[in-house]
């Protein structure tokens, strides 16, 4: 392995909707220090405008920029692209990246793009999902949240939430924008692209990822009470979308959790679009966070303290479609009871977990 390349490296997604301005986001982040020990794929150069920015060009599909960082198009499978890059630093062939950064296309469903990782058995030896970052276009977002469900999970799945255009639309549909955002997805930071001081770094640092230890409000997340999303009319929305937070007084039951949620992914990993809490788990001093975008789930992670007096496990669920009740009644029948009654609660299990899709 090339000197200073970690064992596992990161792949952050930069995703949003047709127009959201990832391409402007990108040309930022490519003459930003912060990315010049990356390798950043996306679709064609000629849409990011890398003349300037050139230094030397390794081959048709690679060159390498001032800043150090590596840029690539991605022609045929995004797999082979990153196993070609892999390839080519672990012969010396190019500068040894620390993480990559993929740009997807605006109407993709951000899920097959983290999938790729997992299920490719030569990538996911050597990478790891990072961060994903979504844009948000402030003057169409609010249309485009209530009419595309791909939209809608481009939100929900991202750690960054970065509103574009903003100095182009009115305060105050900006200020709806991040409301019906921050019921998406409650609890990854928020920031404003047009903001002189944005801090382009803290995107793809992986430490928001997990946010472990300092998690956002003093509940631990923003979302305190469930949300359904909701139309401009007040309608329900047709993606269903909703926000909820679980909250438990008991100890959590490692092993069993873990099978629960397991068994959760298993069936409705397509509609579970994000899982975030920290944990009060039996026989643990500390508290154990846990982070997941539909069927990926991160290593948990032993938080140094709790972030207050608190000691109840709290879960943050973003789903699509899904029986919030059974949701919640299906945990609380197998990851907490200890009763001699446990037994019982393991066999209704997959039953409340076939149950869970709205009709």
């Amino acid at each position: 392995m090339a000197e200073g390349v970690p064992l596992l490296t990161p792949v952050n997604l930069l995703t949003g909707f047709l127009g959201s301005g990832k391409t402007t986001l990108l040309s930022r982040l490519l003459a930003d220090p912060a990315l010049s020990d990356a390798a950043v794929l996306i679709n064609e150069f000629g849409e990011v405008g890398l003349d300037h920015h050139l230094v030397e060009r390794i081959d048709d599909t690679m060159v390498l920029l001032q800043s150090g960082c590596l840029c690539c198009t991605v022609r045929g499978e995004l797999a082979d692209a990153i196993k070609d890059l892999h390839s080519k630093r672990e012969r010396g062939l190019v500068p040894p990246f620390r993480r990559i950064v993929v740009e997807s296309t605006g109407l993709a469903d951000p899920f097959p793009v983290l999938s790729t990782i997992k299920a490719d058995p030569v990538l996911r030896h050597h990478f790891r999902p990072g961060n994903v970052i979504t844009t948000v276009d402030a003057v169409n977002g609010l249309t485009q949240l209530e009419t595309y469900v791909e939209s809608n999970r481009q939100a929900a799945v991202a750690d960054w939430l970065v509103v574009t255009k903003s100095d182009l639309a009115d305060v105050g549909v900006v200020a709806a924008l991040s409301v019906k955002l921050r019921i998406i997805n409650p609890d990854a930071p928020l920031a404003l692209a047009a903001d002189p001081a944005i801090d382009l770094a803290a995107l793809i640092d992986e430490r928001p990822t997990l946010r472990a230890n300092g998690l956002q409000s003093a509940s631990g997340f923003y979302c305190d009470g469930p949300a359904v999303l909701t139309t401009a009319d007040g309608t329900a929305h047709a993606s269903a979308v909703t926000s909820f937070v679980m909250t438990m007084e008991r100890a959590v039951d490692w092993t069993a959790f873990g099978l629960w949620l397991t068994m959760l992914l298993n069936r409705h990993g397509e509609r579970v679009l994000r899982v975030k809490g920290i944990l009060n788990i039996a026989g643990e001093e500390r508290p154990v966070a846990i982070h997941g975008v539909q069927h990926l789930v991160h290593t948990p992670v032993h938080m140094e303290r709790w972030p207050d007096d608190d000691r109840r496990s709290r879960i943050v669920f973003i789903v699509d479609g899904l029986d919030v009740g059974l949701l919640k009644r299906s945990f609380e029948a197998f990851a907490l009871d200890r009763t001699p009654a446990h037994a019982a609660g393991v066999a209704e299990e997959p039953v409340l977990l076939e149950r869970l899709s709205s009709p």
